[in-house]
Formats: structure tokens, C-alpha cells, sequence
């Protein structure tokens, strides 16, 4: 199984199955002597860890990381620093309960990957889902919380902003709630409703689908590269990677068909420091592939869990018609753990694109630039 890798200077390699004894990834291409620690990974993976609430999965994995590699001891600060050398991650599983699956393990669950590497490879990992499995994205996150080190002075934040046909109201809009609840929402009556909703999903056996918000800000102008470099096109593969994600959009996405191109525009104006001053952020901070110095602002769709007690027709993997109903321990809404796993995949993009863009232009050209002499 390859393309286990994403990213050019940033890159990082994740491995591991759901119900194998360990997950982990390896970083290659981190800078040296970045500031790092466990508890720096930690705290991201705690936000994503499963069994905090009884609206995701009950299996209680505590994901406590190891850093392996990639790392020394500064002795002149007393400091753990990066060394520039492979950054190895471990996460070990303590919590399979593989038994569960026993009775689906020859079926396909409908809307599951089961089916797709059973045609590819001959084989599928019922136990959970192996690689397809949302267990994976904890590396991501340790990934992620790595990124975050590398590239100055920005600031990645996810929240969720639907749930099934319950969407928040943007004039609510509160980062400091995201912490708040156990949805990442910014909208604390939303989350009331989303409570209650959810429920209803919980008991019927069923599962529901979700919409995430990423903001990153701080990013300065010049990330990104036209044609096949583009950071919103490089976005898009990385949300689209996520397990479940069906759907991305930046910025206004697919609602900017459906304005003028006067509305579309967005104007500027030149502020106080001198700098560009724009009135409006419809592109979500990208214009050509390439940063604005705005929030880079953008959306992911993840589909309700395949994984729920409602019986479905199917067939198995020696082509007789059957019905399946999947038992264990699932999220009703994979979208809300989804949040910790978006910002890491927004994270490590940008740290990519920041050291790109460094080795092809340096510190790049001093805007407003002079006027030609008359």
C-alpha cells in the first residue's frame, strides 16, 4: 500500500492500523532548534482523543505520544530542540476490541471502504477498518501539533458548524465557546440544540453528518505557487485525505456562484501602516493559489458514519446477497473529532508552503514597490 506520504519540504509519513498494536508517524524536513515538547503534541491529541463524551465513540484510548527521534537536549537552555533529523511519533493502542467485528468480518458495510480495498488489494481489515480507519488521524494531529512549531506567528483554529440540517448562527459566533462544549461549536445555543439532536441519533442506532470551519490566521502574503503549487488546491487534498470528508470549499466556495461579480470582488484600500486593507475575505485568503495575508478561511463535509445498528442490505466479499448490522463502539458524528484532525491537516500544509516559499524567494519584495521615474 503506498502514498502513505503527504507534503514536499514538510513531510510526514503516518503508519499504523486501528486495531494494530501501535499508530504513529514519522516528520521529516522539520527545521532545527524549534522548541518542542510531549506536552506540546499532547495537548492537541488530548482534544481529539475518543470516550470524552457520549456523543463520540466509547473506546478509551488515552493516545499518550512518545517522541522516538529528532530530538535534543539543548544544553546551553536546558531546552528539548528539534535537530533537524526525522521527528518518529508513537501512539500505542490499548483499547481494541476486535471481537466485535467478528460477525461482519466476510460483509461490506455500505458507504465503508471495506469494498474498494477488497477490489484493490484482495483483502480489507474488518477490525475496525485498518488504514480506513479514523484511528489514523491521530497521527495527523501529533503531525500537526509539530507544524504549529514551525511556521511563526500564525494561528490555526477549527470549529464545527453543522450538524445534519442544524447549522449555527454565524451572528453568535464565539471562539472562546469552542472550548466550552463537547462539539467545538462557537455557537452555545446551537450546541444546546446539537445535544438533544444527537441524542435522537444515538438511540435510533443511526448517524449523522457534519460541516467543519478552519481559520488560519497570521499567514502572510505569498504562500502558495501558480500553477500546480496552489495553496487552496494543496487544502483541498488535505481536508479531502481526511477519512469521511466528502466535500471542501475556501472561502465562499460553492455560494460564490451565486453572487455578482460585484459582490464577488473583493475591494481594497491602503491602511494606515501602508499595507493593503481588504474590505471584504469572499476568497478566503487566496487569490491565484497564492496568500492574501487574510484569514485563510475553509470548509470540509464529512459524511455520517458508515458504522450503525440500522440493518442495510449488502453483499459479502464471496458475492451472496446479505443484510449487516454493525455492532461495537462508533461515533454517531465523526465530524466533531474531525476539528483537532482539520487544523493538524491546515497546520502541516502551511508549514510545508512556509519553508517552500522561504527557499524560493528568501525574505521576497518589499511591497508598495517604487514608482518608476517619470
Amino acid at each position: 500500500m503506498s502514498f502513505n506520504t503527504f507534503g514536499q519540504l514538510f513531510r510526514v509519513t503516518t503508519f499504523g492500523e486501528s486495531h494494530g498494536p501501535a499508530i504513529g508517524c514519522v516528520v521529516d524536513g522539520c527545521p532545527p532548534r524549534i522548541p518542542l515538547s510531549v506536552a506540546d503534541i499532547q495537548a492537541d491529541l488530548d482534544r481529539r482523543r475518543p470516550g470524552q463524551s457520549r456523543f463520540t465513540t466509547q473506546r478509551q484510548e488515552p493516545d499518550t505520544v512518545r517522541i522516538l527521534s529528532g530530538m535534543f537536549n539543548d544544553e546551553a537552555t536546558g531546552i528539548e530542540m528539534t535537530t533537524g533529523a526525522p521527528i518518529a511519533l508513537l501512539i500505542e493502542n490499548v483499547d481494541q476490541r476486535s471481537k466485535d467485528y467478528s460477525d461482519i468480518k466476510d460483509k461490506y458495510r455500505p458507504g465503508h471502504a471495506g469494498y474498494t480495498y477488497d477490489e484493490k488489494y484482495g483483502f480489507h481489515d474488518y477490525r475496525g477498518g485498518g488504514r480506513a480507519s479514523a484511528r489514523e488521524t491521530a497521527s495527523r494531529v501529533a503531525a500537526g501539533a509539530v507544524a504549529r512549531k514551525v511556521v511563526p506567528g500564525i494561528t490555526v483554529r477549527g470549529a464545527l458548524v453543522r450538524i445534519g440540517p442544524h447549522a449555527i448562527d454565524r451572528t453568535r459566533w464565539d471562539w472562546d465557546e469552542v472550548a466550552r462544549n463537547p462539539f467545538f461549536c462557537p455557537d452555545a445555543r446551537t450546541a444546546e440544540l446539537w445535544e438533544s439532536y444527537l441524542d435522537g441519533v444515538r438511540k435510533a442506532g443511526s448517524s449523522a453528518g457534519a460541516v467543519i470551519e478552519i481559520v488560519a490566521e497570521g499567514v502572510p502574503p505569498g504562500f502558495g505557487a501558480p500553477i500546480y503549487g496552489k495553496l487552496d488546491a494543496e487544502l483541498a487534498a488535505a481536508f479531502m485525505s481526511i477519512n469521511a470528508v466528502k466535500g471542501v470549499e475556501i472561502g465562499d466556495g460553492f455560494a460564490a456562484a451565486d453572487l455578482s461579480g460585484e459582490a464577488n470582488a473583493d475591494e481594497m484600500r491602503t491602511g494606515n501602516d501602508g499595507r493593503p486593507v481588504f474590505l471584504s475575505n469572499h476568497a478566503g485568503g487566496i487569490l491565484g493559489g497564492i496568500s492574501t495575508g487574510q484569514p485563510i478561511v475553509a470548509r470540509f463535509a464529512v459524511k455520517p458514519t458508515s458504522s450503525i445498528l440500522t440493518s442495510r442490505q449488502t453483499v459479502d466479499r464471496y458475492g451472496s446477497d446479505t443484510d449487516i448490522v454493525t455492532k461495537g463502539r462508533h461515533d454517531p458524528c465523526v465530524g466533531i473529532r474531525a476539528v483537532p484532525v482539520g487544523e493538524a491537516m491546515m497546520a502541516c500544509v502551511l508549514a510545508d508552503h512556509y519553508l517552500r516559499h522561504r527557499g524560493q524567494v528568501g525574505e521576497g519584495p518589499s511591497w508598495p514597490f517604487p514608482r518608476p521615474a517619470s
